[in-house]
């Protein structure tokens, strides 16, 4: 087996999301993805301390990429518009050359509840994670939560929607066109 081999993660990835497209997520092992990958299950265990996790090993990133948005957006800019900063900031994450992988990944998590679970556990993450960056440049309460939680609504529809087949739109047009939306919902 090419253990050695660069790229050894990315193979891994693609592997898996072959697998658990053509096979099942629950009925794939570690052990045939990384064979399939021309791996040793040891190697697999270097890169991902389970199999759900080939599905979010970017999460810590993106996360990471939210704060700092939100800690790096201008003064006296609206919690609103600190988080929609944040959420269409991070979209370097989804170039159009990764659309077609996350397609097969999103079609993966739709077919499997415990991946949907994480999926939603993720986007809790992120929430809590950006309203603690809002509460740190001193946005209260509730405002703080309302903002962060509205934010990962839009993202997560986005995404959704960027995924879905016969979309075109890069995902900061369609984030743009939902943060119009919800703001619109604010207005008299």
């Amino acid at each position: 087996m090419a253990r050695w081999e660069p790229g050894a993660r990315e193979r891994l990835q693609e592997a898996a999301l072959d697998l658990y497209a053509t096979k099942g997520f629950e009925e794939t092992t570690v052990g045939e993805v990384a064979a399939a990958a021309g791996l040793t299950e040891r190697t697999f265990f270097r890169h991902f301390s389970d199999k759900r996790e080939v599905l979010f090993a970017g999460t810590p990133l993106l996360e990471q990429s939210f704060v700092d948005r939100v800690a790096s957006a201008p003064a006296g800019a609206s919690p609103l518009d600190v988080v929609a900063r944040a959420v269409r900031g991070a979209n370097d994450y989804f170039a159009e050359s990764r659309r077609p992988y996350s397609r097969r990944r999103q079609a993966v998590i739709a077919a499997n509840p415990e991946l949907q679970e994480r999926e939603r556990n993720k986007m809790a993450s992120f929430a809590l994670s950006i309203a603690g960056a809002l509460r740190e440049r001193g946005v209260s309460e509730p405002t703080a939560t309302l903002s962060a939680e509205s934010g990962v609504t839009v993202f997560r529809i986005a995404f959704e929607a960027w995924v879905a087949d016969g979309e075109e739109r890069t995902i900061d047009e369609i984030e743009a066109s939902l943060f119009d939306e919800l703001r619109s919902l604010t207005r008299p």
